[in-house]
């Protein structure tokens, strides 16, 4: 027997106007609820990039970040952003940094099922090799930041739009400034 997971839902302005069940906010009318982001960063410099599992109702089968979920009604979302790690990945991850705290995207999957969520993505630090949960993840990757924006680049299509926007605007993503300007 499994328990039903409840999201935030939100308004224009991102204040809590109650709550729903995950099933019911991601479909064709998606209201606006709260999910995070999460990309982990290993010590050699590599970002984690997970391959959704094929049987996932959105997205299914696409490469995205590390992990991301939802926090449950009067959960803090650090709270949310450790346990989502252990669960999807199988880390105990370290050193949460909120990158983008206001980032928020609205996107339609080739089924119809629609994303709409305003989601703080955090980057986070382990040394410690992932243990994929297969509902969760089919398949995973540490990739070089630089090579990975190359990949987003030229295919977006075969990644989350999420990811795509999130590349857009972190850090992560780029050539340090010494390596920028030595190009």
């Amino acid at each position: 027997m499994s328990e039903t997971e409840y999201v935030v839902l939100l308004d224009d302005f991102g204040n809590e106007i109650g709550t729903a069940p995950k099933a019911s906010v991601h479909g064709t009318e998606t209201q606006l609820h709260l999910a995070f982001s999460c990309h982990v960063v290993n010590s050699a410099g590599q970002v984690l990039v997970t391959r959704r599992a094929l049987h996932k109702k959105t997205w299914p089968g696409v490469w995205t970040n590390s992990f991301c979920g939802h926090p449950a009604p009067a959960e803090p979302v650090l709270a949310a952003v450790h346990r989502r790690a252990e669960f999807e990945v199988g880390l105990r991850v370290r050193d949460l940094e909120l990158a983008l705290p206001l980032f928020r995207y609205r996107a339609v999957d080739a089924s119809g099922i629609v994303e709409h969520e305003i989601c703080p993505v955090y980057v986070a630090r382990t040394d410690d090799e992932p243990q994929p949960n297969p509902d969760e993840v089919a398949e995973y990757r540490w990739v070089d930041p630089l090579d990975l924006a190359a990949s987003l680049a030229a295919t977006p299509w075969a990644f989350s739009p999420w990811l795509v926007l999130q590349a857009q605007q972190l850090h992560l993503f780029e050539a340090p400034p010494a390596v920028r300007r030595a190009s």
